[in-house]
């Protein structure tokens, strides 16, 4: 049997309950495609991405309702070995990718100021814009659940703001487009026991700044590692259920128990109506 046939198998079989299932209930409990959708499918060359892409082409298989998928790949500007093995990956697993190359990575890394946020905006820009030349109405992202409840708590105790990473958004500045995150109920664990199952290598970091981690390195110096080990630590000293309590706070908010909170941009304090709700 082909390898990237085995590979399949093991997504419904062998994880059947952890990626597949939970992919397919994020897809339906958040609404995330419908008939007709046009979902370009974006591949960083990284585990999740990659792993996205194998959920997309069995859901398409299976799907009761037509909806297109196209898998694209940004070469923001990787070196010869990260994109050889991107395209190594792509064949192995027969994920059809189109590939178009920019040049962000040197943009962004000729700025002394903030290269890491140029970066992440100029990659998001881009991806819209290819997107959109795709013909496609939506924008498939490859967070899962670890990155949304870090994103989370990176936002409470670096920025000072509760607000969470959603299933989707409206792109405000593309008309028309969706960006969707179909691994949103995914544990990363579960991914890498996968992808360590099948034998798998991909790349961990791509940017020229951490090029020393380029496959399967996890080497990581940055805050969203910081939080990862936080987490764990409040895990092992606190309760096993952290990191669903953080997830299922995103959720149960109690309005009435809140100093503020902004709505459309527009900041509310519990003042605004304080007087007028009887104790």
């Amino acid at each position: 049997m082909e390898k990237y046939k085995e590979v399949e198998r093991t997504i419904i079989k062998n994880y059947r309950g952890r990626l597949w299932a939970p992919f397919i209930k994020a897809v339906k409990e958040y609404e995330l495609i419908k008939p007709n959708d046009n979902i370009c499918v974006c591949i960083s060359g990284g585990k999740d991405s990659m792993l996205m892409a194998k959920l997309f082409q069995e859901l398409k298989r299976h799907s009761d309702f037509e909806f297109e998928v196209k898998y694209l790949v940004m070469n923001p500007g990787y070196n010869e070995h990260n994109l050889n093995h991107i395209k190594y990956n792509l064949d192995l697993l027969n994920i059809p990718a189109t590939i178009i190359d920019t040049n962000i990575f040197e943009v962004a890394n000729a700025q002394d100021k903030s290269p890491c946020y140029l970066c992440a905006k100029m990659r998001r820009g881009a991806l819209y814009k290819l997107a959109s030349d795709l013909g496609c109405n939506k924008i498939a992202l490859g967070h899962h659940f670890d990155d949304v409840i870090e994103t989370t708590l990176m936002n409470m105790l670096n920025a000072g703001s509760f607000q969470t990473m959603l299933p989707k958004l409206h792109s405000d500045n593309h008309e028309g487009m969706e960006l969707i995150r179909p691994l949103y109920l995914i544990r990363e664990k579960d991914v890498k026991a996968w992808a360590k199952y099948n034998e798998l290598r991909f790349i961990m970091c791509a940017c020229r700044f951490t090029e020393a981690c380029s496959v399967d390195n996890e080497i990581n110096t940055s805050k969203r590692l910081t939080t990862k080990k936080l987490i764990q630590e409040l895990k092992n000293n606190y309760n096993d259920n952290v990191e669903k309590n953080i997830f299922s706070a995103a959720s149960n908010v109690n309005m009435n128990m809140i100093l503020g909170y902004k709505l459309n941009g527009k900041k509310v304090s519990f003042l605004d109506d304080y007087d007028e709700i009887e104790e």
